[in-house]
């Protein structure tokens, strides 16, 4: 029998299944070797022969107005940055046929996080982005708009929402422990420390550019049962994120057990780095994103569904939800449109080296794909092209970063207002 194909509209106000997925339409476009596919409109709105792309999803990649969009540009892939390779920094007018304005230049930066580029959350006009000095890393706040520089002396992870401070972590500690993630060019002073006393977890205040450190990696470590320590299990700390109201952060605590393995365990602090709380410490708590400042969705493998999505309270007795899975099955780069009745989400190449940007909507259980994009087996390792998908201020539009053409990584533009607005 024909089955006539239904728009993804049509879809959700027929109210199908709780639970099932809208699969894609036909192949929307494809070239050669790089390809993506979908039935919403997209737009690639940066170009060869310079390669461009934003890094991780919960930065600030809009200006309120979702008119600049910002991007790092380089000339080269497929193999590790050094010490030496710069990068540009810069803004996309989608109003003014994505015409690049170069705002500056790095060289602290990594293929998936970038050099933390992203917008103060409020401004208009201030942006932020790490930064190599001679024998330390820091950050430049710089206004678009006057050309003022404020250059402050740590480089910064994760902003407030008020945007007049950060919290941030030792990426010389993190690039010795987990190459791809920090920087490289300046050596961890402590590396032969398996938890030292001066390096963990630092507040930065972005109105003076002064930093103090808030919790050390000694202090992180006897908070709680540590189950992975002992000789040679080096401690460090990553993917910090400051929650919707500005009165906590959350933080990933790892304890590499060799190279390229470790254990996760996920807490919470207050900014001064008083109140800390382990929410998650069974060992594998991986991408998350706040969804209310009481609340965590993250990819973690519990006792009631193994590995999946969960939502956990804020709390010193956590409880525990699982979300979604019967169609988010593998972890993915999650986080909420606006209205929080949307995740977005995205996985990691399939067979066909596929990676899928979708929608789950929270009150039905239904999920919606919203596009393919090809990742050729070149892009592998420290230097994949994760889609990481961010929405613009008003939720209607995706970006993503992937593959196009022979152009290198580039970033997409998904108009998904058909499904949300």
């Amino acid at each position: 029998m024909h089955r006539p194909t239904l728009s993804r509209r049509t879809l959700l106000k027929t109210g199908l299944a709780a639970g099932a997925a809208v699969a894609l339409a036909p192949l929307g476009r494809a070239f050669g070797a790089t390809s993506f596919q979908s039935d919403l409109p997209v737009k690639v709105v940066t170009h060869g022969p310079k390669q461009h792309w934003f890094g991780y999803y919960d930065k600030l990649q809009f200006d309120p107005t979702g008119r600049y969009l910002l991007s790092m540009e380089v000339d080269f892939e497929h193999r590790k940055p050094t010490a030496e390779d710069e990068i540009r920094l810069g803004m996309v007018d989608l109003q003014e046929g994505n015409k690049w304005t170069e705002l500056g230049r790095t060289t602290a930066w990594g293929w998936q996080q970038g050099c933390m580029l992203q917008w103060l959350p409020g401004s208009d006009s201030k942006v932020i982005w790490n930064v190599r000095r001679d024998d330390a890393y820091g950050s430049r706040v710089l206004d678009v708009k006057s050309g003022e520089t404020l250059e402050v002396d740590q480089p910064v992870y994760a902003l407030s929402p008020d945007g007049k401070s950060a919290v941030t972590a030792d990426f010389r500690r993190i690039n010795d422990v987990r190459p791809g993630y920090g920087y490289v060019g300046l050596p961890d002073p402590h590396a032969a420390d398996n938890a030292p006393d001066d390096s963990g977890i630092f507040f930065v205040d972005l109105t003076t550019g002064k930093s103090k450190l808030i919790l050390s990696l000694a202090q992180i470590v006897k908070v709680g049962t540590v189950p992975w320590d002992g000789p040679g299990v080096k401690h460090y700390v990553n993917h910090l994120l400051v929650n919707p109201d500005g009165t906590r952060f959350e933080f990933l605590h790892r304890s590499r057990i060799a190279e390229g393995k470790w254990k996760t365990r996920m807490l919470t602090a207050k900014l001064d780095g008083s109140d800390v709380r382990v929410l998650d410490a069974n060992g594998m708590t991986s991408h998350f994103i706040w969804r209310d400042p009481q609340h965590l969705l993250a990819w973690s493998d519990q006792p009631s569904h193994g590995p999946a999505f969960y939502v956990f309270s804020d709390e010193a007795q956590p409880t525990i939800e699982a979300v979604g899975t019967d169609v988010m099955k593998r972890d993915g780069h999650c986080t909420y449109l606006p209205n929080r009745d949307w995740i977005v989400n995205d996985t990691y190449p399939d067979a066909e080296r596929f990676q899928t940007v979708y929608l789950y909507h929270v009150p039905t259980g239904k999920r919606v794909d919203v596009a393919k994009f090809h990742a050729p087996k070149a892009y592998t390792g420290e230097w994949r092209c994760d889609t990481h998908p961010r929405h613009s201020p008003d939720g209607k539009q995706l970006v993503v970063d992937a593959p196009f053409e022979d152009q290198g990584r580039q970033l997409h533009v998904v108009d998904i207002s058909s499904i949300v607005g």
